[in-house]
C-alpha cells in the first residue's frame, strides 16, 4: 500500500521498513525479532493497563465524595 508522500501514514510505514531492514541487515534471527516485537507490545499492553487502573482508581475517589 503507498501512501501520499510525507503524510504521517508515509512517515509510519518509512519507520516500520527502517527498523525491519535494520534487524535484517544485522541478520538477526527471526525468534529474536518475533520476541522483541511482543516484548514492545506487552510493554504497551501493561502501561495502559497502569493508566486504565489509576483512572478507575481517580473515577472510585471522585464517586465517594
Amino acid at each position: 500500500m503507498d501512501y501520499k508522500p510525507y503524510s504521517p501514514e508515509w512517515h509510519r510505514k518509512r519507520y516500520l521498513k527502517e527498523a525491519i531492514d535494520n534487524y535484517l541487515d544485522d541478520y538477526v534471527e527471526n525468534d529474536i525479532i518475533v520476541n522483541d516485537i511482543l516484548d514492545i507490545l506487552k510493554s504497551r499492553m501493561r502501561n495502559a493497563l497502569e493508566n486504565a487502573n489509576k483512572l478507575e482508581d481517580l473515577i472510585s475517589k471522585i464517586n465517594e465524595e
